[in-house]
């Protein structure tokens, strides 16, 4: 009994550090596009799955600032952005891709009591934080 009851307090004290699950359909901050997030394996991952807002010429928006230039003519629809996202305790960790600037950030995905999702990029201790909503 005694090992029971040690075994079931171990199992409330990592739930009660787990983070919220972020699962799910996204819409950016700046509404141009809709992101899935979904388990990949044992981590996270979230990919662009509908572009809302084409370019001024009316065409698909394209990874054209991809580092690597066989990259710069796929379209950014499709596109994993969310990478290795692992439970952090009360966030997720990971790897984010912003086909935008073409440059890879550390990241973090919280869940925000009001349903939204907190999506922080950084480099070193520089950061920038955006709200999403959900897409249902």
């Amino acid at each position: 009994m005694r090992w029971m009851l040690i075994g079931f307090t171990a199992f409330v004290a990592t739930s009660a550090n787990a983070a919220v699950p972020v699962s799910g359909k996204w819409l950016t901050q700046e509404k141009d596009s809709i992101v899935e997030i979904a388990s990949c394996g044992t981590t996270v991952c979230g990919k662009v799955i509908r572009v809302l807002k084409m370019m001024p010429n009316g065409k698909t928006p394209i990874d054209l600032n991809n580092p690597d230039p066989a990259l710069r003519d796929r379209p950014v629809q499709g596109i994993m952005i969310f990478r290795d996202f692992t439970d952090g305790g009360n966030h997720w960790n990971g790897r984010l891709y912003d086909p935008k600037s073409g440059r890879s950030y550390k990241s973090k995905l919280t869940r925000n009591p009001d349903g939204t999702l907190k999506v922080q990029g950084c480099i070193g201790f520089l950061c920038k934080t955006f709200t999403w909503t959900s897409a249902k």
